[in-house]
């Protein structure tokens, strides 16, 4: 009989990550791929990202509306609310024998409160890493607490799980998933790239990916320094959309506005997987606070400026520089980015976070558990005396 696994995926960042552990699942003759989407995937706002999903081929088993059309952490509390009423109607029917999730994201509350009064064992993938200036580190911490089986990016990481009382057995150290596109998907060259973003990149760009800092009360408050910062840059600029977070629409409408008056420069609300890393490939750097700018880009040796303390406390790859929320900071750490002594420095770095085998070892060991009645029975381990 094929087990029957469920997906969840909310936003176009954990999509990039799971397209890998998809493909593998779906071609995986012992498995009943079931496919749930929901949150910023299913919103216009976001670009209605679920488009990519079913155009990549992925049969999806319930597409569930729980994001608010809300800028305020009230709102996000209810989608969370709302995505719990949702799941339990979809996950009760369905009974998935195991229910994987990934990462941080507020949302991901929601499946596995339900999977977890529903006797539905769950699947982590990134827990054990630190983001000490986002909710995202304490959603990540209970979503391992949560699950009952573990897949890490780094070998830290897997310790921090093991420390958290979590059986060694459970835990696996698989790397992150995002990283398997380098090696296993074909990246755009400059023209295509070109085309397809109707951009010229004859001169390389600086990506900014840059989002709401959800510990602070003022979640934009740090971005008066960037964007200060930014106005003093002759390269021409590009940038991602912000994460579905409480104060995302102030920051769209912000670099609107910087945009119009800078006269040059792209926002994009969604860019494919494969189109991002390609667009990896030809920036000139990375400025923001963005989680793939401390995952992703240390595999291109991309000079990474990381702004702020959203990713505080995150492992460090060598082509990361952090900078204070400060003008001078953001600055003085562009230039140092762009300097030859640096790009040397960095040239032939290793990216701790993984291989790009990933999703290989994370199917591997999904279609070889035990049972669910097994793995339910979570055993706690002694702390190590001090």
């Amino acid at each position: 009989m094929k087990r029957k696994i469920a997906v969840v995926t909310t936003s176009r960042a954990d999509y990039s990550h799971l397209f890998w552990p998809l493909k593998d699942l779906q071609a995986h003759p012992d498995v009943d791929l079931k496919v749930i989407v929901l949150a910023s995937h299913l919103s216009p706002e976001f670009g209605t990202t679920v488009r990519e999903i079913e155009a990549d081929g992925f049969p999806i088993a319930a597409k569930l509306e729980c994001l608010l059309s809300s800028d305020t952490d009230v709102g996000m509390a209810k989608s969370i609310g709302v995505g719990v009423l949702a799941l339990a109607d979809a996950l009760g029917q369905m009974r998935p024998d195991l229910l994987l999730l990934i990462a941080d994201r507020y949302e991901m509350l929601a499946p596995a409160s339900v999977a977890l009064a529903l006797r539905i064992p769950i699947a982590h993938i990134e827990g054990g890493e630190i983001s000490e200036g986002a909710i995202d580190d304490a959603v990540r911490n209970a979503l391992t607490k949560m699950s009952h089986v573990h897949f890490t990016s780094t070998e830290p990481a897997r310790q921090r799980v093991i420390n958290m009382g979590e059986e060694p057995w459970r835990v696996h150290r698989a790397g992150a998933p995002s990283l398997d596109h380098l090696r296993r998907s074909r990246l755009l060259t400059r023209e295509e790239l070109e085309e397809q973003l109707q951009i010229d990149l004859a001169t390389p760009p600086i990506l900014i990916a840059y989002h709401p800092v959800t510990i602070l009360r003022d979640t934009t408050s740090e971005a008066d320094a960037l964007f200060a910062a930014l106005e003093q840059l002759a390269e021409p600029l590009v940038f991602c959309y912000p994460n579905a977070d409480a104060g995302s629409r102030m920051l769209v409408e912000r670099t609107e506005r910087f945009l119009k008056h800078r006269g040059q420069g792209r926002l994009f609300i969604n860019l494919p997987v494969v189109t991002y890393w390609s667009l990896l490939c030809r920036v000139k750097l990375m400025v923001g606070n963005s989680s793939s700018g401390i995952m992703e880009t240390g595999s291109f040796a991309l000079p990474t400026v990381n702004v702020g303390m959203r990713q505080q406390g995150r492992e460090r790859a060598a082509n990361l520089l952090d900078a204070a929320p400060t003008t001078e900071s953001i600055l003085g750490k562009i230039n140092e980015a762009r300097s030859a002594a640096f790009l040397q420095s960095i040239r032939g770095m290793t990216n701790p976070y993984g291989d790009g085998h990933a999703a290989e070892r994370i199917v591997q060991v999904l279609t070889t558990l035990p049972p669910a009645e097994q793995l339910l029975i979570k055993r706690g381990t002694p702390a190590e005396c001090a």
